[in-house]
């Protein structure tokens, strides 16, 4: 595992030890997600639900067939009524982050720069004035 050079680790942006792909890590959505599941387990009714899909799920890991484990996963989620697994940025952490993920870009680009170019997609779109405003 390569260090994280990231002032906030629990939310940044690294390369791997390879130098072949990056790594985003979100600590906050590992930890919302295992207090959804607490917070369901205390309903018994949910608490069984969610360990028969938890034994389910243990059992496939064993041995897992292609699209199982994401169905099973799915199936636990559900029985702990879990949300989407995400989380917020606000302008401080997203401006960090870009300066992470272009530092990344940079050494992914390394063997071909041209590939990691920002297209200009907004210059090709015409303003209000040159589409004749109605």
């Amino acid at each position: 595992m390569s260090t994280n050079p990231s002032r906030e680790p629990g939310l940044s942006i690294r390369r791997d030890a390879t130098w072949l792909s990056g790594i985003l890590r979100a600590d906050q959505i590992r930890h919302d997600t295992l207090v959804s599941l607490v917070a369901t387990w205390g309903d018994p009714d949910a608490r069984d639900d969610i360990l028969a899909q938890l034994d389910a799920l243990a059992e496939a890991v064993q041995s897992p067939r292609e699209g199982e484990l994401d169905h099973l996963l799915d199936a636990v989620e559900d029985a702990a009524g879990m949300d989407d697994a995400e989380t917020g940025l606000d302008l401080t952490a997203a401006l960090r982050l870009r300066g992470e993920l272009d530092a990344l870009i940079t050494v992914l680009a390394r063997f071909n720069p041209a590939a990691a170019a920002r297209p200009v997609l907004l210059a090709k779109v015409p303003t209000q004035s040159e589409r004749g405003a109605a």
